[in-house]
């Protein structure tokens, strides 16, 4: 293995440990706890992990952690006015509801129901538009996690060209509006299934970002040497082990960095949502935010 592996658990407890430090200065100085609140449909084993993860970090950072567990019955009517309540709750600072709902409940009037100044999941789409304008409020939070972790590793993105695999809202689409931002400054190919002779396209990359969800879809044929390869892919393989959309032994051999799964992008996932809501606490009582 040639690639250097970047370590994003490492980070992420960095990067936790420094967002509990000023939760308690906050704390201390303005009496001021943020808080968050997790809002699980039924009872899907993957969303029961997340929605755990999530409430054990929150309350190791020293915030307030709500979670409302609501019966997989619950009615479109029910959840969006949960939505409501926490929307009045002052002392709730971000919320999130935990995707995917049961197949009956419409997810999207849900997310534009969370205020923007709550909307620490960054799923409203007067979230998404201010992004799009280049005056954003909150950033999506795997995305935020992956330009946390370019900066870490010295990724130079200004001129660079990135190439991501995968299009959808909750990575793929706003992370092309991050890193074309005035800051970043990147070249952005947004890839997907139907984009012709992927494996060429890819190998133009300096940055390659995989989040299509697909098993092993990147192997050396996409990468050139020296390219920087970030897995954001999370699949279970039938033996129930936790890999990424990149075939990680063959690939760092010929990358010049790597994120590993699990251990990469994933713990920056929670952490960036803990940021966004320390951010929320600051910005709802008119104190600078980050």
């Amino acid at each position: 293995m040639s690639a250097r592996v970047i370590d994003g658990k490492a980070l992420a407890t960095e990067v936790r440990e420094r967002i509990a430090t000023e939760v308690a200065a906050l704390k201390e100085e303005h009496g001021i706890v943020p808080g968050l609140a997790a809002v699980l449909v039924g009872d899907d084993p993957a969303s029961e992990v997340y929605v755990g993860m999530k409430h054990r970090a929150t309350e190791k950072a020293g915030m307030l952690s709500r979670q409302l567990r609501l019966p997989a019955e619950t009615s479109q009517e029910d959840l969006e006015q949960v939505v409501h309540e926490l929307n009045d709750d002052d002392a709730i600072d971000g919320i999130l509801v935990q995707l995917p709902l049961p197949d009956h409940l419409a997810p999207r009037p849900v997310q534009e129901l969370i205020l923007p100044d709550k909307d620490v999941d960054a799923l409203n789409p007067y979230t998404a538009g201010r992004l799009a304008i280049g005056d954003p409020t909150f950033l999506s939070c795997t995305p935020y996690g992956v330009l946390e972790i370019l900066e870490h590793a010295g990724v130079q993105t200004a001129g660079a060209e990135v190439v991501i695999v995968g299009r959808s809202n909750l990575v793929g689409r706003p992370l092309s509006v991050m890193l074309t931002l005035k800051g970043r400054d990147a070249t952005v190919t947004l890839a997907h299934s139907r984009t012709r002779d992927l494996p060429a396209v890819c190998r133009r990359a300096d940055v390659l970002v995989a989040a299509v969800g697909v098993a092993g879809l990147i192997t050396a044929e996409y990468v050139s040497p020296g390219t920087v390869v970030i897995d954001v892919g999370t699949n279970r393989t039938e033996d129930g082990k936790l890999v990424g959309d990149v075939a990680f032994d063959e690939v760092a051999e010929v990358a010049s960095a790597i994120t590993p799964v699990p251990g990469g992008v994933g713990p920056m996932t929670v952490t960036m949502l803990l940021q966004n809501t320390l951010e929320a606490a600051r910005a709802r009582r008119g104190l600078p935010r980050r």
